[in-house]
């Protein structure tokens, strides 16, 4: 009996052992599911691998002169880690000793709280573990660098628990410079309440080429918020691609503000003007300036490419195509009469003001915006086959879309002229402009072909792409048509453009210019969009080019007036733009002596290039170039011109003394100046080489002084 007793004292002892371990592995699982689990959950995420990305720099957007007009610069994001092994260990003791003279540096530096109210807000999120508690967003490089300096945030990511997300933001720097051709990045809601961006513009149409490609390394998380590169699984991101356009910045700059003085003044709804250069079609500038709700203007759409009626600026197309076809010639009269209004064929036609006389030349009625005498020279040519005036639409482009890298809004259209019963009232409308619609740029470019001598050149507004500043793909001048009319014509036509500046609908806003104009006003009703005919709003245009007589630039001024407003003419609104631009730009490109009779020095003292003597080696043995080596020594080189010869001159740099960066490449100075390790700061301004530096050669520099590198020259 005391042996089964004891058997099963002890069986029973063991069972209840086991139920009684099982009872607390059970226990210490539901706790760490229901109680840990979060944390452990993080951990096992943080402990594997995974590929991160590695962000690609965006292109740069230029001028073609090199002026910057988009670029993208970084912001930074700052978070805390508070469960960071840094911040934890020893009971937070590195948290604790550091948190109240960080909570003083964010205080001074931001100046937006109070230390206390920082500290306190830090040891609560510290208390509750956040893994992820937001520091501060948007943070410039210079701001992030101070703070990094400040103490816990200059012990490193593990110890300080500090995340850093890094940003491109996207910079305008000219702001509302041709910031739509450019391309805004404009901000949308999803239906899932995300924000997303939209580019447009160049952004938009060459952002394949702009945003390069993105890289990606694998990295193995060995504790929460901290990972190491696994060696080998690098895949390097690829920059995108620098874009250089056809634009100016001064021109860009004259007309945007040429424009936007008279929208100001006129309280008008939306204004475009165009410059392209005559022989090759760059478009300098491009300005599209739209009235907002609170009265100012903005860059916010592409006016430039929107279709709408013309106006009178087509009859340039009617005067063409009658004087090509041959049914009139430029000496030939035509019957306006006095009265205002005529029927011609079965449409009644009106003319804004009365004629100067019964009966008008053709370039008269070309001159004096003649809507009875177009339409009479029109009915003429085109009376017994009406879709003909179509055909020449055609053959002059205008129902062409013109890709120039940028989105269009609509596209032309043209009422069909073969339609029994209104096919002949329409071809006579829109022998004055209306009964179709084209886009600003179509009218340029027809205008300019008749500057060029008759040869049509295809706008364009992207010059050369480049990466690393390597060309990678170059745009030339395109002939659309190497002859829109026959040399008469075109002759012709230039005459009646000449003739609406001296005699004609402009010639009170060109008296007393310095320089021939020649161009074509515009007047319209507008019946688009919420406005029918009967509301009062107008489109007044003026294009044309300059100097007349040897066209430079070729430029169209749009402007769409206010309903009811007191001046809707293209002779008095549109064409004092084009006068401000075109006077301006003759100042400044065209009215300049060629110098003659001037030769160059082979030998200049102004020559002047300096860098390391095996780059030098190679930039003069591939372009087969001679020089002098006046010693077979030293790695720093100065290159001067002497008798009419390169001449070498070593430079001697004792250590730790700045030398001369005159005529050096800003990286090669760089690295001079990184090799003394004195943490100085170098301040860059302007381009091409270094023309004059702040700290003279042969000094020593203090640690952490300033040196300004002024660049210049090629």
């Amino acid at each position: 009996m005391d042996t089964k007793r004891d058997i099963l004292g002890r069986v029973y002892l063991s069972f209840i052992g086991i139920v009684l371990m099982g009872s607390l592995v059970l226990g210490r699982a539901v706790y760490i599911q229901r109680v840990e689990g979060n944390y452990w959950r993080a951990l096992s995420d943080s402990m594997r691998q995974r590929f991160v990305p590695l962000d690609a720099q965006r292109g740069t957007i230029y001028t073609e002169k090199g002026e910057m007009l988009s670029a993208s610069v970084p912001t930074f994001d700052l978070y805390f880690d508070f469960q960071a092994d840094g911040l934890r260990e020893g009971n937070g003791k590195v948290f604790f000793a550091k948190i109240d003279s960080f909570a003083r540096s964010m205080s001074a530096y931001f100046g937006d709280r109070s230390a206390a109210e920082y500290a306190s807000d830090f040891k609560a999120g510290y208390k509750k573990g956040d893994r992820y508690y937001p520091l501060k967003k948007k943070l410039s490089f210079e701001q992030y660098k101070a703070f990094r300096s400040f103490p816990l945030a200059n012990l490193g990511r593990n110890k300080s628990g500090l995340i850093v997300e890094v940003h491109n933001k996207r910079l305008v720097p000219y702001g509302l410079l041709a910031s739509r051709t450019i391309g805004l990045s404009r901000e949308y809601i999803l239906s899932d309440g995300k924000i997303k961006k939209m580019n447009v513009g160049l952004e938009q149409s060459y952002d394949s080429l702009l945003s390069g490609r993105d890289g990606q390394r694998m990295v193995r998380f060995i504790a929460p918020g901290t990972a190491i590169p696994i060696d080998g699984t690098e895949l390097e991101p690829i920059n995108g691609k620098d874009i250089y356009t056809t634009l100016d910045l001064s021109i860009q700059d004259i007309t945007e503000q040429a424009l936007l003085q008279q929208l100001e003044k006129f309280e008008a709804l939306y204004g475009t003007a165009i410059v392209i250069e005559t022989a090759t079609g760059k478009i300098k500038a491009i300005a599209n300036l739209g009235r907002r709700s609170d009265g100012s203007y903005w860059e916010d759409d592409n006016y430039a490419l929107r279709y709408t009626e013309p106006g009178s600026t087509i009859k340039l197309v009617t005067l063409m195509a009658v004087l090509e076809k041959g049914t009139s010639r430029a000496t030939d009269s035509v019957f306006i009469g006095t009265a205002q209004t005529a029927q011609v064929g079965p449409k009644s036609v009106t003319d804004a003001e009365r004629s100067i006389h019964p009966v008008l030349t053709v370039p008269e009625c070309f001159a004096h915006s003649s809507n009875i005498g177009m339409s009479r020279l029109a009915l003429k040519a085109f009376g017994e086959r009406p879709g003909e005036l179509r055909e020449y639409m055609h053959r002059f482009r205008m129902d062409e879309p013109l890709q120039v890298g940028l989105s269009t809004s609509g596209k032309p259209t043209f009422v069909d002229l073969e339609k029994k019963g209104s096919g002949l009232s329409d071809m006579l409308s829109m022998s004055f402009g209306y009964a179709s619609t084209v886009s600003p740029l179509n009218t340029l470019t027809l205008y300019n072909a008749v500057a060029n001598g008759g040869k049509m050149m295809k706008p364009y507004l992207v010059h050369s792409i480049r990466q690393g500043g390597v060309l990678y793909r170059q745009f030339e001048p395109t002939v659309l048509l190497s002859a829109v009319a026959r040399p008469e014509v075109i002759q012709a036509a230039r005459k009646a453009m000449e003739l609406v500046t001296t005699e004609g609908t402009a010639k009170y806003v060109f008296k007393g210019m310095p320089f021939s104009v020649a161009g074509k006003t515009g007047t319209n009703k507008i019946w688009d969009g919420p406005y029918t005919y009967d509301d009062g709003v107008y489109q007044a245009s003026f294009v044309g080019f300059f100097p007349a007589d040897q066209p430079k630039y070729s430029c169209i001024v749009l402007i769409r007036t206010k309903p009811h407003a007191a001046n809707i003419f293209g002779g008095t609104l549109a064409a004092p733009v084009f006068r401000e631009i075109a006077t301006k730009l003759y100042a400044m490109y065209v009215d300049r002596p060629e110098p003659h009779g001037v030769v160059a020095r082979a030998d200049s003292s102004l020559s002047l290039y300096a860098g390391y003597r095996a780059s030098l080696q190679r930039v003069y043995s591939r372009l087969g170039l001679s020089f002098v080596d006046s010693t077979q020594r030293g790695d720093l080189i100065q290159v001067r011109a002497q008798n009419a010869q390169n001449v070498w001159r070593p430079q001697q740099v004792p250590a730790n003394t700045l030398p001369d960066l005159r005529g050096m490449s800003l990286r090669d100075a760089i690295g001079q100046v990184d090799r003394m390790r004195l943490g100085i700061q170098v301040e860059v301004i302007g381009k091409g080489k270094i023309i004059k530096q702040s700290i003279p050669a042969g000094t020593t520099p203090t640690r952490g002084s300033k040196l300004t590198l002024e660049l210049g020259g090629s």
